[in-house]
């Protein structure tokens, strides 16, 4: 029987997310909190878009985890506020997502408050370490991410957008 509440934690915070399975769900900032009363267990995410097609994996797989450590009544709800942010995701998640070629996002700081460009900053080649780089596209393979490129190697990459 599991009873303690690190456990539920442990077991949640270690499913992985379905579109950057390098990653963890604690590890990207988007399992915000679980809760437990005696053997029910509410787990809280914070999706990283309000319409996140990969949400009802990521609930699933959350729940799946949960029943087979032995909570018999899991509960997966979503909250949207505080949002998510990419200043949620942890060093380690950062470390995880340079090591597999994607450069991770810098500090997301305050919004916006005009319209204009796109703003840019220095973003460093997770390939190489150079910070002679480009934005190809804003939309990489997935909604969250950019196609970049290395002008020092010339490899291109992807990189988690600052939100």
């Amino acid at each position: 029987m599991v009873t303690a509440p690190a456990t539920a934690w442990d077991v949640a915070a270690a499913v992985p997310d379905p579109e950057l399975p390098m990653l963890t769900l604690a590890e990207l900032g988007v399992l915000a909190e679980v809760e437990t009363e005696g053997r029910a267990v509410t787990a809280w995410l914070t999706p990283t878009y309000s319409g996140c097609p990969a949400i009802a994996e990521m609930a699933a797989d959350v729940d799946a985890r949960l029943r087979a450590a032995g909570y018999p009544e899991v509960r997966v709800r979503l909250r949207l506020d505080p949002p998510w942010s990419t200043d949620r995701i942890t060093e380690e998640g950062r470390r995880k997502l340079a090591e597999a070629g994607i450069a991770p996002p810098g500090p997301a700081g305050p919004p916006l408050l005009r319209l204009g460009p796109t703003r840019h900053r220095a973003v460093t080649c997770p390939q190489c370490g150079g910070t002679d780089t480009e934005e190809l596209s804003r939309f990489g393979s997935t909604a969250c991410k950019a196609l970049w490129r290395c002008r020092d190697c010339r490899e291109p990459f992807e990189r988690i957008k600052e939100i």
